[in-house]
Formats: structure tokens, sequence, C-alpha cells
């Protein structure tokens, strides 16, 4: 009898052992993705990892970009074609709830004070299934972008119809366009904002900016394509 009590002793604890070491970090999902801070941690969700096979369809560079309406966070409707005075565009797939998303913010608002004047303007577009993530449906991008006090267009793709046209496949996600002789919109540049969304001080290269400051001078930006790094794009 106590040689079989040790047995089922050590028994229970092996299996005590074996589901505490399962425990682990808990993966980010899309409840906990808004409860994280600006500093982006890592996740462990695998449908939010960078994928090497991404940006296979939608836009290369050198391709003509359509032109679309979407609604603003105003009430507006939002075409490309109907801003005149612009040269280019920089076009960001972006949300509320993702934490890679909300870390870059403030770093939109200053390249829209950096870049209208000189003629490229910051749209920035919520891509996401409010169905699947309550956080980025219009009204919540409204009060956001009041909080937030967003100086560019924020505009919803109702229906999700746009971003696919374009490839993006996280937030943020950026396309620079620079209108052409034919008020075509070219795309010139494709990728992530920076090399480090974490800390804005650590920041060793403005890819999205030293693009756009390329097409200013007259030159093609180089590198013309980054991997995007972010949140992936929720869809129902």
């Amino acid at each position: 009898m106590h040689q079989i009590s040790l047995s089922l002793l050590f028994s229970l604890l092996s299996a005590l052992l074996l589901f505490s070491s399962c425990g682990g970090e808990k993966p980010t999902t899309v409840a906990n993705e808004a409860a994280a801070t600006t500093t982006a941690p890592a996740t462990n969700n695998e449908a939010d990892k960078p994928k090497e096979e991404e940006q296979l369809t939608g836009y290369k560079v050198g391709d003509v970009a359509a032109d679309f309406s979407l609604k603003n966070v105003d009430n507006s409707m939002v075409s490309l074609a109907n801003i005149k005075d612009a040269k280019g565009f920089i076009v960001v797939f972006t949300c509320n709830h993702c934490p890679y998303a909300i870390a870059y913010e403030d770093r939109l608002i200053a390249l829209q004070k950096q870049f209208k004047p000189l003629g490229y303007l910051v749209v920035a577009i919520n891509p996401n299934d409010p169905a699947v993530v309550a956080e980025d449906s219009f009204e919540e991008m409204q009060k956001r972008a009041k909080d937030k006090k967003f100086n560019f267009a924020y505009l919803f793709d109702e229906g999700q119809k746009v971003y696919p046209v374009f490839g993006a496949t996280r937030t943020p996600h950026c396309y620079v366009l620079e209108k052409n002789a034919e008020n075509q919109l070219i795309v010139k540049y494709i990728g992530a904002i920076d090399d480090n969304h974490e800390n804005p001080a650590e920041v060793k290269a403005t890819y999205l900016a030293d693009a756009v400051n390329a097409l200013i001078a007259g030159k093609q930006p180089t590198p013309d394509f980054t991997k995007a790094i972010g949140c992936s794009i929720k869809k129902s």
C-alpha cells in the first residue's frame, strides 16, 4: 500500500508540474491588443506576426493607384482626386485598437505638419471590420480623432473595399503616392514608417520620411519597399 501511495503521489506531482509549465504567456488577442501600451510589445499571436509571403497582391512600386471615396471622421467624403493642390499623398492604413498603430499616432501628426506645407498630405484609412473589433467602429474613430487632435483625414474603409486593392496587410501599412503630369497617382514607396515602433528617440531609419524627401528632391526613394510591422487587418 505504501509503495502504491508513493507512486500515486509522484504521478500527481508530475501532472501538476506539466500543467504549470504550459501556462506561459497568454497569446495576444483582439481584446488585449487594445489594452496594450503604446510601446507595442511583441505579440505571440501568429496572426499578428509579419509573414514573408505578404504583399503578393495589390499595388507594387511604380503602379498607378486608383482613386477612392471614403467617409472622413467629420462625415465628409474624401477623394484624392478632389485635393487639387496636392503633389502626393502619404496613405496609411491604421486603426484605433492596435498597439502598433497607437504607437505611431503622434508620428503621423508630425509627418502631416512636416509634409503638408510641401504638398504631401497624410491620409489615414481604418481598414478593420468593426464587427470583429468594436473599437474600430466609425463612432470610435471620431472619438479617437478628437481626443488625439488628428490634423489629417481619418477615413473608414466601409465594406473593406479599398485596402485589398492596395494590398495592405498590417496596421500601420504605408503607401507614398506621387502625382505625375497626367494627374495619375504613382506608388513610390510601400511599407513601414520607420524602424522602431517602441521608441521614437531610438529610430535610426525614417523610411517613410526619407521616401517623401527623396520625391521632393526629384529623386527615387531608396529603399522603396520595406516590410510593414503591425497588427493584422481584422476581417470577418
